[in-house]
């Protein structure tokens, strides 16, 4: 009796314990979804690469975390803000989505971000540079992994107009990206001495940028700056080219992806000085993972796309620490682990979700300095991450005490 009894009772202890470890990992799968533009004008900076990297990151941690599968699914939100907020609001409650990640404009990032919130899901911004998402709008279920307008204008305005090229004019994509990088960016022409003498927006993907163009000429500024990105940007240089502006007024992009230099080619793009979170080309390290997307991908791996590769990999890594894939026990991991590998040397996820790391200021290479394709940049200096962040007191993240 005392035996069976015992059996029974170490039976009943060993179906606890099961079940408890079952509980860990809801719905027994690690469900990531990467949404993002995938067929237009953001298409090749994140897109369908960005799924490749997010496939690669599983498959490198071994398809699983704590006994449970990593699934990687994907959704293409055609950079409207309400489409992505339907394929997110679907995956997190029907799909059994965890976290999602990518999305490559801050539109479509900044409603994700509040949904998964809500939802008690996590979002993980990639190229997505309006400093809201990390500043007023944060919430405590936010990562940004790659840069924001801040990072991306104000190391490189500050050694523009040192060089004396000190009044610029703005050609400006209107919605939330464009708007924080031209406000950023003319703030740190100011603080650099300089005079900003007009701006122009224009829509998103748009085809025809002459009567923006014309007006960038007329303004006389000895920098004409786009802020815009992906096709936009390919457009409005490679027509800035033909228009004849460049012989007298210097272009400077606030944005650059290896990409858009690869889609205009040096002859267009040499010159070009630009900030950059990641450069495939840069160490032995950068070089070995971005061979092994090369093989899979048949193009070089841009700064979102590595990123995506960097978030999964540290967003597994926090599950299996935290010992669950409950989205508050995960982040708090992210935010205590630090981030070091291919992309991120020494990186920290601070309170405001903002992945801390060094950016790299570089230049586009004239065709005689490339040895081969996507030899495409020099890198000119090192922006250390306290430097090329903003300052966590400056964001405005209502989770942070002032």
């Amino acid at each position: 009796m005392r035996l069976r009894l015992a059996l029974v009772s170490a039976l009943l202890v060993t179906g606890l314990a099961a079940q408890a470890a079952r509980a860990q990992i809801s719905d027994n799968v690690v469900k990531i979804g990467v949404l993002n533009d995938q067929s237009g004008l953001y298409a090749d900076l994140g897109g369908p690469g960005s799924v490749v990297a997010a496939k690669m990151a599983a498959e490198d941690f071994g398809g699983k975390v704590l006994g449970k599968p990593i699934e990687i699914v994907s959704g293409d939100h055609q950079n409207k803000s309400d489409v992505g907020a339907g394929i997110a609001r679907e995956w997190f409650d029907v799909g059994k989505v965890d976290m999602a990640i990518g999305f490559d404009n801050s539109s479509v990032a900044l409603a994700v971000e509040q949904l998964a919130a809500e939802k008690n899901r996590i979002a993980i911004a990639g190229a997505v540079g309006s400093t809201a998402f990390t500043g007023k709008s944060c919430t405590p279920n936010e990562a940004s992994w790659v840069y924001d307008s801040y990072a991306l204008t104000t190391s490189l305005a500050k050694a523009v107009v040192a060089e004396g090229r000190d009044t610029w004019f703005f050609l400006t994509v209107d919605y939330a990206f464009g708007h924080s990088l031209e406000a950023d960016a003319s703030a740190a022409v100011k603080a650099a001495g300089g005079k900003v003498l007009g701006s122009v927006r224009h829509p998103l993907n748009t085809a025809d940028f002459s009567s923006y163009l014309l007006q960038a000429q007329a303004s006389g500024a000895k920098v004409v700056a786009f802020a815009n990105g992906g096709g936009d940007m390919v457009n409005a240089t490679k027509q800035a080219n033909e228009f004849g502006l460049t012989k007298n007024q210097s272009i400077v992009s606030l944005l650059v992806f290896i990409s858009d230099v690869h889609s205009m080619q040096l002859q267009a793009a040499q010159g070009l000085k630009l900030v950059t979170a990641f450069y495939w080309d840069r160490t032995d390290e950068t070089r070995a993972w971005s061979k092994r997307f090369f093989e899979k991908f048949g193009r070089m791996p841009t700064m979102p796309q590595a990123a995506v590769y960097s978030a999964i990999t540290h967003y597994l890594n926090s599950i299996k620490a935290a010992g669950t894939d409950e989205a508050k026990a995960v982040m708090a991991k992210m935010r205590e682990l630090p981030v070091n590998d291919f992309y991120v040397k020494n990186g920290h996820v601070r309170a405001d979700g903002r992945l801390v790391h060094d950016m790299y200021l570089a230049q586009v290479k004239s065709p005689a300095e490339s040895k081969g394709p996507w030899d495409y940049y020099k890198i000119l200096s090192t922006i250390p991450g306290d430097q090329a962040f903003r300052s966590l007191a400056d964001g405005g993240c209502p989770l942070v005490a002032h």
